[in-house]
């Protein structure tokens, strides 16, 4: 297990409010021992044999799936797997009318990832009604626990489906897109035995929600470089993300002279650089080329064609635009330059999400009595988290990464402690809006 680098030492499980304490018992930080117990089980299931990968609807997310309904039905949870493949839970309230208050977040991965991105916030839900449900604590509202079946995008290259369908915001459109292998979504799910046909009816409306909370590791340096185990998030970053085909003409390496090539791959080039450039020029903007491909290159060709993807990100919606406008602009200009031509698409626009201040307001007094000093940051990846805004009042919590921050990767790392402080918190702020409601 890789260790946290720079971190403080982490705070012990009894800096809690004295209600939870003396209801969870004296066992040292139980929750978080639970939680990194079921996140290992969890990692058994994988599409490769020498790294963690579960990707919608593979064989392994279908057996991580069913293992996440077991736990919720364990947990003493109504539980079912809906037509998307999110596995739900309902700790239910004394009356069948009352709201409902969301705790969730995603349990797919992506390639060779790390054991706790998205998976933690699962599981944080499941403990957290566990207890409830061991202590026989009814609450005035619906507590939903939900894993959303896919947030990644990374086999129909279409982030959140899960909470898209949840939120009512799925696009019928999507089943049309094809993985690498040609298999359209709406296949994917009929041959998983999932009806696609029943996913409109899964939105969920204003009026039956209380509000959405979730737990996510950082997946950055900030709370480790600070030494907090966890952090209150104030707005998530919107994004844009393009499918981008440079063609030119493919020539033999050795005849065509410098000067007359219309070389595809040299094209891609300087967009990257551009967009390197591009996206340092404000505080919260950043811009990724993650995939770059000479399609049927080869040593001694000058390549005719070249693919990329393109991924902006910012705090706020006008300076995103703004970076997206200008690299347009600047694909127009190489190709003019270079005498290639450029087809770009975009796959995905997300909006960026302002958290709830009153949320927000809750979990930092649970911080505060969990004996945390409350750290108020944005987060630059996306949520599902951001599929809620507008429909109900969102709020997200972070929880610390070691190994420097790093996420998406076999190095990503988290401890027990502050899972347990998360957890805590959690169960803290729940309460309180149970004495509220």
């Amino acid at each position: 297990m890789f260790e946290l680098a720079r971190a403080a030492p982490a705070k012990q499980c009894t800096h809690m409010m004295i209600e939870v304490t003396t209801e969870i018992g004296g066992e040292a930080c139980p929750f978080g021992k639970r939680i990194m117990e079921l996140a290992d089980r969890l990692a058994q299931w994988s599409e490769s044999p020498d790294g963690l990968s579960c990707t919608y609807l593979s064989p392994a997310h279908r057996s991580v799936a069913a293992e996440i309904a077991a736990l919720m039905r364990g947990a003493g949870l109504l539980t079912e797997i809906d037509a998307v493949a999110n596995v739900v839970g309902r700790y239910p309230a004394r009356g069948q009318a009352a709201p409902a208050l969301i705790l969730a977040s995603h349990y797919d991965t992506v390639r060779n990832a790390g054991k706790y991105d998205g998976r933690l916030g699962v599981l944080t839900a499941v403990v957290v009604a566990e207890h409830l449900n061991r202590l026989g604590r009814k609450l005035p509202f619906h507590l939903d626990v939900i894993a959303f079946s896919e947030e990644e995008g990374v086999r129909f290259s279409s982030s959140f489906l899960g909470s898209r369908a949840v939120a009512g915001r799925f696009d019928s459109e999507l089943l049309e897109r094809r993985d690498a292998g040609g298999v359209t979504l709406a296949a994917a799910m009929r041959e998983a035995g999932l009806d696609p046909g029943e996913i409109p009816a899964l939105g969920r409306c204003r009026e039956e929600l209380l509000g959405y909370l979730e737990v996510h590791i950082e997946q950055g340096p900030v709370l480790l470089d600070e030494g907090l185990p966890v952090g209150i998030v104030g707005a998530i970053a919107g994004s844009v993300r393009a499918m981008i085909t440079v063609t030119g003409t493919a020539g033999h390496a050795g005849t065509v002279p410098m000067g007359r090539r219309q070389d595809a791959a040299a094209a891609a080039a300087e967009l990257v650089l551009y967009v390197e450039k591009r996206c340092a020029q404000a505080p919260t903007l950043v811009g990724t080329v993650g995939q770059l491909a000479v399609p049927d290159g080869a040593i001694n060709i000058i390549p005719g064609r070249c693919e990329l993807t393109l991924d902006v990100r910012a705090g706020d919606d006008v300076t995103r635009d703004a970076a997206v406008s200008d690299i347009m602009a600047e694909i127009g200009r190489i190709a003019a330059r270079r005498g290639v031509s450029f087809d770009c698409k975009e796959v995905q626009r997300a909006g960026a999400v302002r958290c709830s201040p009153r949320l927000q307001s809750m979990l930092a007094d649970a911080v505060a009595r969990a004996g945390v000093k409350p750290r108020h940051l944005p987060s630059g990846a996306g949520h599902d988290a951001m599929m809620f805004d507008g429909l109900t009042d969102t709020a997200m919590l972070f929880v610390r990464c070691g190994n420097g921050g790093v996420s998406h990767s076999p190095r990503e790392i988290i401890t027990a402690e502050d899972a347990d402080i998360a957890a805590r918190i959690v169960l803290d702020a729940v309460l309180r809006l149970a004495e509220a409601s």
